[in-house]
This record gives structure tokens, C-alpha cells and sequence, in this order.
């Protein structure tokens, strides 16, 4: 391994962001980036063992080092979407906690305030940001795979840069 592996995760109940990169002395690179899809609507308890069971995956074969997780957010118009992704959160927490894996967690608007400049921008204009900063060939897709490599891109400018250690000392 040339350097650390951060494992961003956007967390949902119907489908799950991931992205993995790995730090190296000419920045980060994708390792791998998909999406975890439910197959099973309605049922959270197999919805969050579907969660739970393809982040296991993930971890042990892309070894992350760290896990970047979107802070639960609750609007006061849906509070049941935030109880809901809080069920999300509590597997991927058990996941990462069994892998002794540290989790780092970043508000929305801190990751888009990050990667954009913009704490409110639009989902297309944090993909670009994704795309531009990573020198990916196209934008990443779906969102959810987006947003999990911009909450690890997150956690890699506020923590990996910040730290001044250069990725070969890993």
C-alpha cells in the first residue's frame, strides 16, 4: 500500500455511496468507488444488513484506514428521514468499529464549502468538483458515489493536508 486509504461514505438506506482513495506523494487516487443498492424495500432490518454486509466487504478488501461519514442532518419538515439515516449510520459505525477503523464525520455544508467553496452547492456542481480535483475522465455516477468520494476528499484536505505528513512516511 503507497499511502493511507480513506473510505468515504454517503450513507443511505436504498442505496450507499462509497469511495475509497488512497493518498499518494502526487495526491489521492480512487481505488475503487461504487454504490451498495437495497434489494430488499421496506424491511430495515435487511436493509441495514445489506449495508452492513457490503461496507464489511469493502473494508476488508480495500483496507481502509480511515472512514469519512456524512454527519446525520434533520430537517424539521422530515424527521423521519433522519431516524431512518440514522439506522444507515449505526451499521456502517458497527462496520467500521468491528474493522477497528477510525470515523471521521463531516457536515454536508462543510464538504461542499470544502470542495466547491459553496456550502450550499448543487449536487452537479460538487460531481464537477469531484471530477476536476480527482482528474477523473468523466463525472462520477451516480450522486451517491459523488458525495462519497467529496466526504473523503473532505476528510483528506481538512486532515491528510493539514497533517503536513508527506504520504510516504506511511
Amino acid at each position: 500500500m503507497d499511502g493511507r486509504r480513506i473510505l468515504g461514505i454517503d450513507p443511505g438506506l436504498n442505496i450507499t455511496g462509497y469511495g475509497v482513495l488512497e493518498v499518494a506523494a502526487r495526491g489521492p487516487r480512487v481505488i475503487e468507488a461504487g454504490v451498495i443498492r437495497g434489494k430488499t424495500r421496506g424491511c430495515v432490518p435487511s436493509r441495514v444488513k445489506e449495508i452492513y454486509d457490503g461496507l464489511t466487504e469493502v473494508m476488508s478488501s480495500c483496507r481502509p484506514n480511515v472512514v469519512s461519514l456524512e454527519k446525520l442532518y434533520s430537517h424539521y419538515n422530515r424527521p423521519t428521514t433522519a431516524i431512518l439515516m440514522g439506522h444507515a449510520r449505526g451499521v456502517i459505525c458497527l462496520a467500521a468499529a468491528e474493522a477497528s477503523i477510525e470515523v471521521n464525520d463531516y457536515a454536508a455544508t462543510k464538504i461542499k464549502k470544502i470542495l466547491t467553496g459553496n456550502g450550499r452547492a448543487p449536487k452537479h456542481q460538487v460531481q464537477q468538483a469531484v471530477q476536476r480535483e480527482l482528474n477523473l475522465k468523466s463525472i462520477p455516477e451516480p450522486a451517491d458515489v459523488a458525495d462519497a468520494l467529496a466526504i473523503a476528499m473532505c476528510h483528506y484536505y481538512l486532515v491528510e493536508v493539514k497533517s503536513g505528513i508527506p504520504a510516504s512516511s506511511y
